[in-house]
């Protein structure tokens, strides 16, 4: 069971690689109770919904150590009058946080959570954040392959039980059969809110979070995006999968035999923070083995953070925590889920595209993207307009009711201006328009992806754009047509960055590289609720660098079979916590443990046992050189040599001490120490980072540390 675990750790995280959205926040306040010591309307309205931590009550304050305790403890802190009243309280409290996190959700005003602060036991409150939500070919791509290597030697994820938080589920989707599925493990908990016989042994858990009402109705996916994610990460074989007769195969998720259970936090108006931290508790308590999360917001400090806080608490109990990188890409400091306790992975492109590819009368060809392939367009050369030739930025990108007469014309738009892709289809297609060319703007690079277009369209790069662009001002009568090629496989740069992935290094914590890995993230196919009626290379077109890729592209043979692991427990992260500079209950707040600094010793962000370096070099003499140390524990062959390679980062120099790791017993560690230091000319050429990387290799495996430097400003 534990290589079967251990398998799923490592690919389960493609979870959150599935294609995310950004959503806009509304929050509805709860409606007023009114009786004799009911809130007036002014109080109602300075109402919003506020995460409370407290400290772990002391044995005074329990009869016993059962949850109705506990929630006990958490109504003290509630205004006197509405802790007075059953009737008050239970509305005004949200969440009671009893597994991952000590504290709770509730309908506050900020004078009631000023009184709070007076309070024995209180450690803080804020108001929840509202959250944005962050395959047929993907598993061959991955050498995933049915009947050999990895995926039969763990049954295809057999016995694992994947917590998903999200936007729920729709249950009927062949993705979630349970054909070849075993009954879930026997400590499995949870519970299905669905009617009927609807869960099974794929789907055995499916509750609803969102607003405070854990009984509020089935978890049913009304947007899309957690059935996406969900079969992703765990949809059973289903064959013939297509879309538009496009990538035709047989799909499934990475772990297709384990189990399901959903938590359905998500709405289009976002993700509730108290939410998230509630179906964390509940999914810690159901017996989930990991968590995968497709949202996550801002930078924020650690003990701000729900996603990371609640992450804390699960891998305390021994769950592995997976979350997206973020959408905001391609600007570096961008990413969410930063918190060296979470796996935090970047998107990347795969090798199958569904190509179209745009003709031109002058013969130039341009390929691009299109999930709508119609068999009838002709090839017949149709002309060519700039939908942006009026002047008007509404045109240029095709915004609805901005297109005059474009009749039998194949129309170029402009990627963005908030106009969504194939919303820029319908428009051209209520003008007369025969087909669309749809153009990146030059932050999207090459990033193309295969939507399902409205009319014959195409999808191309900011380069082709540009070349389409010159065509149409060097000609009096421009002309194209579409060449519809279907689905090809092979591309020598694949896996790519893609432009939305969002990039490092970390504004919470610079000592650590996120994200830690990328993995397909782009065209993804993978269930949907209805039916659709109609690494070496960034897509930004420029190198990619380690903090879009982190340490590359996920390899899950490999993975399952490291040779060496930097083995970090719970504990190991309280010095590391000190070393932020964070204050003793701010950390309670992480680690639901009562921790003095001053009696740690803490250390350097960069000195956590991470598999990483992210090295800062500033002007002062104390960073110039830098050491780190670094503990590696054998798990492959007990008789193992591994041997240094490094790539020293530009205007760098380094040494390792010692530059040979011997091994005799499985499970034994080795210590070794590392030196950086800035070499005269570092920051002085106008490049703020340098990267490199730090390699042990044996005759079976090469594990590989990626290095990042980033040289301050004076």
């Amino acid at each position: 069971m534990e290589n079967k675990k251990f398998l799923a750790f490592q690919i389960i995280y493609l979870l959150g690689l599935s294609f995310m959205l950004y959503l806009s926040i509304a929050v509805a306040n709860e409606e007023a109770v009114l009786e004799p010591l009911a809130e007036t309307n002014e109080e109602q309205n300075n109402m919003q919904t506020y995460i409370v931590w407290v400290k772990k009550p002391v044995q005074k304050y329990f009869f016993s150590k059962s949850h109705e305790d506990l929630e006990s403890w958490y109504h003290t802190f509630l205004p006197t009058t509405i802790a007075s009243s059953n009737q008050l309280k239970k509305p005004r409290m949200v969440h009671a946080y009893r597994n991952v996190a000590t504290g709770f959700a509730a309908k506050l005003t900020p004078e009631e959570v000023k009184a709070m602060e007076n309070k024995e036991g209180f450690l803080s409150a804020h108001p929840e954040q509202i959250l944005p939500l962050h395959t047929t070919h993907s598993p061959n791509f991955l050498g995933l392959h049915q009947g050999l290597g990895v995926w039969k030697g763990s049954n295809y994820g057999e016995g694992v039980i994947i917590g998903v938080l999200d936007t729920g589920i729709s249950p009927d989707h062949p993705s979630f059969s349970d054909e070849g599925v075993a009954p879930p493990p026997a400590k499995w908990k949870g519970k299905c809110d669905f009617n009927g016989t609807v869960c099974n042994n794929k789907l055995i858990g499916a509750r609803n979070f969102q607003g405070g009402q854990t009984t509020g109705g089935p978890p049913v996916d009304d947007e899309g995006h957690g059935t996406h994610t969900s079969s992703t990460a765990a949809g059973n074989f289903v064959k013939g999968a297509n879309v538009f007769g496009m990538a035709n195969g047989t799909a499934s998720g990475m772990a297709p035999y384990a189990h399901l259970a959903i938590y359905k936090v998500c709405s289009e108006e976002g993700c509730a923070e108290g939410d998230i931290l509630a179906a964390l508790d509940t999914a810690v308590e159901d017996g989930v083995d990991v968590l995968s999360l497709s949202l996550g917001g801002a930078s924020v400090p650690f003990y701000a953070d729900g996603i990371a806080i609640g992450a804390f608490g699960a891998i305390q109990k021994g769950i592995f925590v997976s979350c997206s990188a973020g959408n905001s890409g391609p600007f570096y400091a961008s990413l969410a889920n930063e918190a060296p306790w979470i796996l935090t992975v970047g998107a990347s492109t795969i090798d199958r595209s569904i190509k179209a590819t745009a003709l031109l009368g002058n013969g130039a060809e341009y390929d691009g993207e299109s999930l709508f392939q119609p068999k009838d367009f002709s090839s017949k050369l149709l002309p060519l307009v700039y939908a942006g030739a009026n002047g008007k930025q509404s045109s240029a990108f095709c915004d609805a009711g901005s297109l005059g007469n474009v009749e039998g014309a194949i129309v170029l738009c402009e990627r963005g201006g908030g106009v969504a892709r194939i919303d820029k289809g319908a428009e051209v297609k209520r003008a007369g328009g025969a087909a669309m060319i749809l153009v990146n703007a030059e932050t999207d690079g090459d990033s193309t992806l295969a939507d399902p277009h409205v009319l014959p369209a195409t999808h191309v790069g900011y380069v082709a754009g540009v070349k389409i662009k010159a065509y149409l001002n060097s000609t009096s009568s421009p002309a194209a047509t579409i060449l519809f090629k279907g689905t090809v496989i092979g591309d020598g740069l694949a896996p790519k960055i893609t432009s939305f992935s969002s990039r490092g290094p970390s504004i919470a914590s610079t000592g650590i590289l996120k994200p830690d890995i990328i993995g397909p993230g782009v065209s993804i196919l993978a269930a949907w609720p209805v039916s659709v009626d109609n690494g070496t290379e960034d897509e930004t077109l420029k190198p990619a660098d380690i903090f879009a890729t982190g340490a590359g592209h996920v390899n899950p043979s490999k993975a399952n079979d490291p040779g060496l692991i930097y083995d970090t427990k719970p504990e190991d992260y309280i010095p590391y916590l000190c070393g932020l500079n964070y204050t003793d209950e701010q950390i309670q707040v992480i680690t639901q443990q009562r921790v003095n600094c001053s009696q740690v010793e803490a250390i350097p962000e960069a000195q956590l046992n991470y598999p990483s370096f992210s090295i800062i070099v500033g002007s002062s003499e104390d960073s110039k050189s830098q050491y780190y140390t670094r503990t590696v524990k054998n798990v492959g062959p007990a008789n193992s040599t591994y041997n240094l390679d490094l790539f020293v980062p530009r205007n760098m120099g380094m040494s390792v001490n010692p530059e040979v790791l011997k091994f005799t017993e499985v499970n034994q560690e080795i210590t070794f120490e590392a030196e950086f230091f800035a070499e005269d000319s570092a920051g002085k050429d106008g490049v703020p980072f340098a990267q490199g990387y730090l390699r042990w290799v044996s005759d079976q495996h090469s594990v590989t540390s990626p290095i990042s430097v980033i040289f301050a400003s004076k």
